[in-house]
């Protein structure tokens, strides 16, 4: 496991090593569209890959030339791949159609290194690999270069053909704004473990859990939903926000003393030894394995799932108190404000 903990900075990150290279975006949704616009913006010559997805008109409207897949790996130099985790062995399939010569490209980047690790595409074993993953979604990638900003990104190489795949990887992140903010150096590994006990433990999983069974809890005991709803889902954004800007430690210093008296005597009842204990559980999963056979699996077996499960899931009476709360902060319209 990694120990290194430099932070690489703008100055550590020239664009030399990909200067004059033209690079492919495939997949171009949240994370690629703003890629591909910071990229473009960085003085890269961006084309989109695959005309037949959706995504490539969004791709057209935003002014970017749009490249067969097969076509891609003999004009681009460096793909993104920005296509779902689950389908870049298929795509990386179809983008080199058997070719084993007359590439043009030498160098992809992922966004992260789910594929790598669990289901490695195949990837040609001379060409440079590297994993640039934000930590941010795409939105926040576009605003924050737009604004002069990035956002830190954790910085990896896979595979090092060329001897220079590591400032290669430096040159794309400055490329895409991440350099401004800061890069972690990390293994993939490393970056894949991290991002999916985050994302279960809680930035999706923990967080959906803890706030649908505070709602419910406070709901069973008799209290208004849409009350509920605004105290344990509606500001959460805002004491996060605290922590994001402050730390934990600011945050408590920026709250009642009511709150803090509650967060330093009851959180230690939400998050004592089963939580912890559920989490080792959870980053056991991760790390053997477990979860990413299970989760490839499950995609093959049902193809349809990622547009079912949402629905399934789905909590009416929370969403519902949650419509109406959202629609007591949605403006006003300009005569009524007048």
């Amino acid at each position: 496991m990694t120990r290194e903990g430099d932070v690489l900075t703008l100055t550590d990150c020239p664009l030399d090593p990909i200067a004059g290279w033209t690079l492919a975006v495939v997949g171009y949704g949240n994370q690629g569209a703003a890629q591909a616009q910071n990229l473009r913006d960085s003085g890269f010559r961006v084309v989109g890959g695959d005309p037949e997805r959706p995504s490539a008109r969004r791709a057209q409207a935003d002014g970017f030339g749009i490249l067969p897949l097969g076509a891609v790996v003999s004009q681009a130099e460096l793909i993104l791949l920005t296509v779902p985790d689950e389908l870049h062995r298929e795509v990386v399939g179809v983008l080199l159609g058997g070719r084993t010569t007359s590439m043009r490209t030498c160098a992809w980047v992922l966004a992260h290194g789910f594929s790598l690790v669990h289901d490695p595409p195949p990837i040609p074993r001379d060409h440079d690999v590297f994993v640039v993953a934000p930590a941010g979604p795409g939105v926040q990638v576009r605003s924050r270069f737009v604004e002069g900003n990035g956002v830190p990104a954790l910085l990896a190489v896979h595979q090092d053909a060329s001897g220079q795949a590591d400032p290669r990887a430096r040159a794309y992140a400055a490329g895409i704004g991440a350099a401004r903010a800061g890069l972690l150096r990390s293994t993939v590994r490393d970056e894949v473990d991290i991002d999916l006990f985050g994302e279960q433990a809680v930035l999706c999983g923990g967080m959906n859990a803890l706030t649908q069974a505070a709602f419910d809890t406070l709901v069973n005991a008799g209290y208004s939903p849409e009350a509920s709803y605004l105290e344990c889902v509606h500001q959460l954004r805002l004491t996060a926000e605290l922590v994001e800007k402050y730390g934990i430690e600011g945050m408590r210093r920026r709250i009642s003393t009511t709150a803090l008296f509650g967060d330093l005597t009851r959180g230690p009842r939400i998050g004592g030894p089963e939580l912890r204990s559920a989490m080792d559980g959870i980053l056991d999963d991760v790390r053997s394995g477990r979860f990413a056979r299970e989760w490839l699996e499950t995609r093959n077996r049902e193809t349809g799932w990622a547009r079912e499960a949402p629905e399934v899931a789905r909590h009416d009476l929370l969403e519902a108190a949650g419509e109406t709360i959202r629609g007591l902060f949605r403006p006003l319209p300009q005569a009524e404000k007048d």
